[in-house]
């Protein structure tokens, strides 16, 4: 039996924010997800949000290519990620992922990992990104126009 944190059964969501805006990405556990006895290795939850952001943004007419061709990066600078219980070899699950809002150069997203059916929750999490300039390396100032007429479109949804 799995130890968990907190009850796992039912989703807990801020009663501000209603759960039928999240953009959805279907993962299945495969071998290179999981240790040896198994189990999704933690870092493998990262990659998957990160998938489902590009996807996300994707989905809006957003390559994240094409952000980079314009200069701008956008790097993770702050993770928190809840661990509620364990997915294993063979298990399917759904990413789900919304941005909440723009603060100045910071964009935060929001995560959920559960079963299929809802029922299960598996990973929460927020992330903070920051935009960069990547041909001076550094943060910067303001979002671009196109940057930020691009997100807002997110935000909109949200």
């Amino acid at each position: 039996m799995q130890p968990s944190l907190e009850p796992t059964n039912t989703l807990q969501t801020r009663s501000d924010q209603p759960i039928d805006n999240w953009f959805e990405y279907p993962v299945r556990v495969h071998p290179h997800h999981t240790d040896c006895a198994g189990i999704v290795w933690h870092g493998a939850y990262i990659a998957w949000m990160e998938e489902a952001r590009i996807e996300c943004l994707r989905l809006f007419g957003v390559d994240y290519a094409d952000l980079v061709a314009l200069g701008c990066e956008l790097p993770v600078v702050e993770l928190n990620i809840r661990y509620h219980r364990s997915l294993r070899f063979g298990m399917t699950a759904i990413v789900k992922t919304r941005m909440i809002g723009i603060d100045g150069v910071r964009i935060k997203w929001e995560y959920q990992i559960q079963s299929p059916d809802g029922q299960d929750l598996f990973v929460t999490a927020h992330v903070t990104l920051v935009a960069l300039d990547r041909e001076k390396g550094k943060i910067m100032r303001q979002l671009p126009a196109t940057v930020k007429d691009i997100l807002a479109k997110l935000t909109t949804l949200t």
